[in-house]
């Protein structure tokens, strides 16, 4: 298993067909569609998801696709009810993290049999013929917790070192699809009912990180040790914060968070 922080060439050129491939799937159910049909373009691969979590541990964006059948959707549901979310070594490893001041991209290397709890490795790879996948995961400063997969079976090559520079080269674009796509859903949701999402972009970045941990379920003195700061720091972003926000304790903004 490994990971290596992916820094992005500003004057990297893209396949304009690629491109519109991956932003055709933005804001509807077929995103991780999109991007297998993107990829296929410069490699073969046979699955691709799109999981993203928000500061609270709340799945927020969830897509898949595959090149036969609807077999990773199956998987990416049951992926979900089991909540191997919390089992998953990429989303485990980015939760673990410290919160960037600027959001940071790696891309990941996984083998089936590096998975270590059997019941994931089973449901994730064995029972649907996959031997590895590479992840573009992505960490913003708000704690979102991103990763576009690729999955290869067993009757596929190994990824090799032209696959994962094919990957850094559009780790950006699927990195921010999935943003614009999740900014897309909260959209839908908001001009239904609005929620507290909306309020929060109100917040300066410093005080949304404050509130990102204290969301988190983490102490102000925790908090403080995380992101770095004092802790009388922490609590004057977390009074100005929760007087924009109409909130008078943390257990308060813990039942206004959405689940």
């Amino acid at each position: 298993m490994r990971r290596w922080r992916i820094q992005p060439a500003a004057d990297t050129a893209l396949s304009a067909a690629l491109v519109g491939d991956v932003l055709a799937g933005i804001g509807t159910p077929h995103l991780a569609a999109s991007c297998l049909a993107a990829m296929h373009r410069v490699m073969p691969v046979t699955f691709c998801t799109v999981f993203a979590v928000d500061a609270t541990g709340r799945i927020e964006a969830v897509s898949a696709a595959s090149s036969y059948g609807t077999t990773a959707e199956r998987t990416a549901e049951r992926y979900v009810a089991q909540r191997f979310d919390l089992l998953d070594p990429n989303m485990t490893w980015l939760a673990a993290r410290k919160l960037p001041r600027r959001a940071q991209l790696w891309l990941g290397h996984q083998r089936a049999d590096e998975v270590a709890d059997p019941a994931y490795r089973a449901a994730c790879y064995g029972d649907v013929g996959i031997r590895e996948r590479a992840s573009v995961l992505l960490l913003t400063p708000a704690g979102q917790r991103v990763a576009v997969s690729f999955y290869r079976s067993l009757a596929q090559p190994e990824f090799d070192a032209g696959d994962f520079a094919a990957i850094e080269r559009h780790a950006t674009l699927l990195a921010d699809a999935t943003l614009a796509h999740g900014r897309s859903a909260m959209a839908a949701r908001e001009a239904v009912a609005p929620t507290l999402a909306s309020r929060l972009l109100t917040l300066s970045l410093r005080e949304r990180e404050v509130i990102g941990q204290l969301m988190a379920g983490r102490t102000a003195k925790e908090a403080a040790r995380e992101i770095g700061i004092e802790l009388t720091t922490v609590r004057t972003h977390q009074y100005r914060a929760f007087r924009r926000l109409g909130i008078r304790s943390q257990k308060e903004l813990l039942r206004a968070a959405p689940r």
